[in-house]
């Protein structure tokens, strides 16, 4: 392999640099991007049954938010819950974008690394054919063994930049793909929240509507 590395020619140095990091960016996206992280089952629930026992207050919103990025957005449209639903979901959406921003981060570097790995691939070959052509020029084609640089420089960079391209494209995609599905989760959970919410509310109001007024006079039987 090192023999490989050393014919390719110091073309293979950024090649190889592309290569450590985008596997890298793929092992930390994988585990970032994991479901059970993102969205942990639970999260919903256990806000409505804290908004039912009256117990929602700032500390537990705070730890809500701090154990995923589903309890931050929901938490965000929780400060306070008893506002309006177009507020609640207008600070919803809000921490939504800046939570898919988050999740994100680095895919730029790596399709970046993607595209660019191939073209330097493509730019070795580029090098080792000239230097064929030079070979080729002052000596003749008197001595194969004078165009084996070049040519095994034009080969091997070109093998190199495509064996970094293919992987990075596809875990590129696989991870735009894996976020769109956690955004779109998150959106759902989030209406869930809503409509759970005020569903709490109305049972809460019908139940204090139905209770007798204290000052109502109490009319004897009979």
């Amino acid at each position: 392999m090192l023999e490989l590395l050393l014919a390719g020619g110091w073309w293979m140095a950024p090649i190889l640099l592309a290569s450590v990091v985008a596997l890298g960016l793929i092992i930390e996206r994988a585990w970032s991007l994991r479901r059970a992280r993102v969205l942990p089952p639970g999260v919903v629930e256990e806000i409505e049954r804290l908004v039912q026992r009256r117990e929602l207050t700032a500390e537990r919103l705070r730890a809500i938010g701090l154990r995923s990025p589903l309890g931050r957005v929901l938490v965000a449209g929780l400060a306070p819950y008893a506002i309006s639903r177009e507020e609640m979901k207008a600070r919803i959406e809000d921490a939504g974008r800046h939570v898919a921003h988050e999740l994100e981060c680095c895919l730029t570097t790596l399709g970046t690394i993607a595209v660019i790995s191939p073209l330097l691939g493509l730019l070795g070959t580029v090098v080792g054919m000239i230097m064929t052509f030079d070979v080729i020029t002052s000596q003749g084609l008197g001595r194969p063994s004078d165009l084996a640089g070049g040519i095994s420089t034009a080969l091997l960079t070109t093998a190199a930049g495509l064996i970094v391209a293919v992987p990075s494209v596809i875990a590129h995609r696989a991870f735009r793909a894996q976020v769109d599905r956690l955004v779109i989760d998150m959106e759902r959970e989030a209406m869930r929240l809503l409509d759970g919410l005020f569903a709490i509310e109305a049972r809460a109001a019908l139940r204090e509507a139905g209770k007798p007024s204290a000052s109502a006079p109490v009319t004897p039987a009979g």
